[in-house]
């Protein structure tokens, strides 16, 4: 089965489910991908695919019944994070060993060269590595690329890959109930910032030791970030935006945040966002008609069942009942 929600090429996303009877059909799935499959077990292959594509990120998904061999090459200028969620036995990963507890990463200028076992399952994103790098720089100051480099293993304790495998998991989930309110540019931000943190996260070997900012410099931090939320009030501003507007590292804004309001910046954000839906299911929608989903998407908010336990919680009512009295 093949559902191609947009074209990619005059759209800002694209999916893709299908289900695969051969090799070269399954290697020839993944989007702007050059690779070539050879099957390596006796057996009739079966295989399924499944990708989102949207602003600098491609999330996907393979599953394969037999072991084969794969070559090839990644689309120019990315770099790629995968997490085995179903493994048999152990792989081979550009002249490494990976199994359940591996985390895998290819460069754009990496050749591809991944032996499977004979039943592999795989959630995986490819990301734009400046992007990437970007991002690192401006809320870590790291370095992804030089942190990287030369590596086919990413760095990662267990607890870690677990957590991006189920983010990368849940983030597929979510987009395949709804896959179209990734036409909302603050849904892809939304979801490009999350799976960017957790990457980080997931990296961190936790050796960097920061030293905590002063009380006069963590609220001078605090007072920036509420006057930058206030000239924005009507946004759906994220952790990234305030690092970047002020120039500090998400540990100085924790630090300060943590401090002064006794909240950590995402909780503060989360729930500035949820009282910003609230005042939008109250108001008259513009276009004469609104859904909860739509609503919540152009909040930024991308895990619908999350959003409606947090909202339930912060306001004692679901935001369905929000609107429903508003109408």
């Amino acid at each position: 089965m093949s559902t191609d929600a947009q074209d990619s090429r005059r759209a800002p996303y694209a999916y893709t489910l299908r289900d695969t009877l051969d090799a070269d059909e399954h290697a020839a799935c993944l989007t702007n991908w050059q690779q070539r499959y050879d099957q390596l077990s006796a057996g009739v292959f079966a295989g399924v695919f499944e990708e989102f594509c949207f602003g600098k990120v491609q999330l996907f998904r393979e599953g394969l019944n037999q072991s084969v061999h794969q070559a090839g090459e990644a689309w120019r200028g990315s770099r790629t994070f995968a997490v085995p969620v179903m493994i048999e036995g152990t792989g081979w990963f550009g002249g490494e060993v990976y199994d359940a507890h591996s985390m895998l990463t290819l460069g754009s200028d990496d050749e591809l060269d991944f032996r499977t076992p004979r039943r592999l399952e795989i959630v995986a994103c490819t990301a734009d590595a400046v992007a990437l790098d970007a991002y690192a720089q401006q809320v870590d100051h790291r370095n992804i690329e030089t942190e990287l480099a030369g590596r086919k293993m990413a760095p990662a304790t267990p607890e870690r890959l677990a957590a991006l495998g189920q983010l990368l998991a849940t983030m597929m989930s979510s987009l395949r109930a709804t896959p179209e309110l990734l036409v909302h540019p603050q849904m892809r931000k939304a979801m490009e910032q999350a799976l960017f943190a957790t990457l980080l996260d997931t990296l961190s070997s936790g050796s960097v030791q920061a030293t905590a900012p002063s009380c006069s410099a963590r609220q001078l931090v605090v007072a920036r970030a509420r006057a930058y939320m206030e000239a924005h009030i009507d946004e759906p501003i994220t952790v990234a935006d305030l690092c970047i507007e002020l120039g500090v590292s998400r540990r100085t804004l924790q630090y300060s945040f943590q401090d002064v309001l006794d909240l950590n910046p995402v909780k503060f954000l989360r729930a500035i966002r949820l009282n910003a839906v609230r005042r939008a299911l109250k108001a008259p929608p513009p276009n004469g008609r609104s859904t909860v989903a739509d609503v919540a998407a152009r909040w930024g908010f991308w895990h619908l069942s999350h959003f409606s336990a947090e909202y339930k919680t912060m306001f004692g009512e679901l935001p369905s009942d929000t609107l429903r009295r508003a109408g």
